[in-house]
């Protein structure tokens, strides 16, 4: 299968599914359907040709087998009665409302809902709207294709069992707020991986700036969505550069600048400079701006840390988030000096969110190697390292303290 054919379909997978979802309820039975839809497409697309109107041969094709499966799997009379029903219904044809229906925007609500799991709203949405595999689901997060079948499965079973109706919830904006994090959850993973021997995964990456998109292009005029779409493109931009020959981490300031996507960073500023003057101010926008600061400096010498630091101070009124406050730790230090680092670092280190977290620890390292304090520096950097479960992460902080 061609990659152009590849992106179609996983681009109408979302909007397959929540035409099916619209018109017939059930959740799981309907993406069995879909995915069986897509199955078909790639086998006979190629051959054939891609039709005038893939979205609704995608729907007809899976409507009809949906009905199969509910056919097949509801034994209670009522709702074979209903399948009855369901069956007489004419299929929708390519010219029909159903397919000129972009549901996506639902469906993306539904795998956010709020009764899953963070875990588990990353998982149904990489499935239902990414449109990727429960194999490729499981291979990005490092877990069995079993356990995260399982995870997957719950997640329906929660969202079935909440009764959650097919439509845009009341509660929208807190709803949006949840997707923009599941999105941007799902980016962060595959640019710094967690876990594992990579630094970066970038096919999950590449999916939530995909994701990303998608919510643009549904929500265009939402200052959010186009900050948290900047964000993820600015950063991008220096992913060819975080890394040397053998895998090993190279810190911002050490990177060839030259390695930088230009495109991205054109993009992506591009995006937030519309965006901030539209109003309100929000904490992806932010993000973006600082990205957008860093990004277009010539040099890590020429940053304009000041704003940084103001950028910084404007975000913390409106998060409670103990990463950030570390991030204006550094961006102090750099303005003003380590030792205001260290005074402010002092001042958050309490935090049990991040009590354990390696990357305090990193940021007290790099602040004491900045003053002086070689012996410190050299047990903080080693203590980091013990903190994290990235190895290259880990080699890099081995790395620092041996250097010391």
């Amino acid at each position: 299968m061609s990659a152009a054919l590849h992106d179609l379909l996983r681009e109408l997978t979302p909007q397959v599914l929540g035409a099916l979802v619209r018109r017939y309820g059930h959740f799981d039975t309907a993406e069995d359907a879909v995915q069986e839809a897509l199955l078909a497409a790639s086998q006979q697309w190629p051959v054939e040709g891609v039709p005038d109107n893939p979205r609704g041969w995608l729907i007809t094709v899976a409507s009809r087998r949906l009905t199969d499966l509910l056919r097949r799997e509801q034994a209670r009379q009522r709702r074979e009665d209903r399948v009855a029903q369901w069956a007489t219904l004419p299929d929708p044809g390519p010219g029909e409302r159903i397919a000129d229906t972009d549901d996506t925007m639902i469906l993306l609500f539904m795998c956010c809902h709020p009764s899953l799991s963070p875990a588990s709203q990353i998982a149904l949405t990489l499935r239902a709207v990414g449109g990727l595999t429960t194999a490729e689901i499981a291979r990005a997060f490092l877990v069995p294709e079993a356990t995260m079948t399982r995870r997957i499965s719950r997640a329906k079973a929660s969202v079935k069992d909440s009764g959650a109706r097919f439509a845009l919830p009341a509660d929208r904006d807190e709803r949006l707020g949840a997707a923009l994090k599941v999105v941007y959850l799902i980016f962060n993973e595959g640019y710094a991986s967690t876990t594992g021997p990579s630094l970066q995964r970038v096919e999950l990456a590449a999916e939530g700036i995909r994701l990303a998109r998608m919510l643009h292009r549904l929500l265009p005029d939402d200052s959010e969505v186009a900050g948290l779409l900047a964000l993820m493109l600015l950063t991008d931009a220096r992913r060819p550069a975080r890394t040397g020959p053998l895998g090993e981490l190279v810190p911002m300031d050490e990177q060839d600048r030259s390695l930088w996507i230009r495109e991205l960073i054109e993009e992506g500023v591009g995006l937030i400079t519309a965006a901030l003057p539209r109003g309100p101010v929000g904490p992806y926008q932010l993000q973006a701006a600082i990205a957008a600061v860093h990004d277009e400096a010539p040099s890590a010498a020429e940053t304009d840390w000041a704003q940084i630091v103001a950028l910084y101070e404007v975000l913390l009124q409106l998060v409670d988030n103990p990463m950030v406050a570390l991030n204006q730790v550094v961006a102090v230090a750099m303005a003003r000096g380590a030792n205001d680092g260290l005074k402010l670092l002092a001042t958050i280190e309490g935090d049990e969110r991040i009590a354990s977290d390696h990357r305090s620890s990193a940021v007290r390292a790099h602040l004491l190697e900045m003053s002086g304090d070689v012996a410190g520096a050299r047990a903080a950097y080693e203590e980091a390292a013990s903190r994290t479960t990235s190895l290259p992460q880990q080699r890099y902080l081995y790395e620092r303290a041996r250097r010391l």
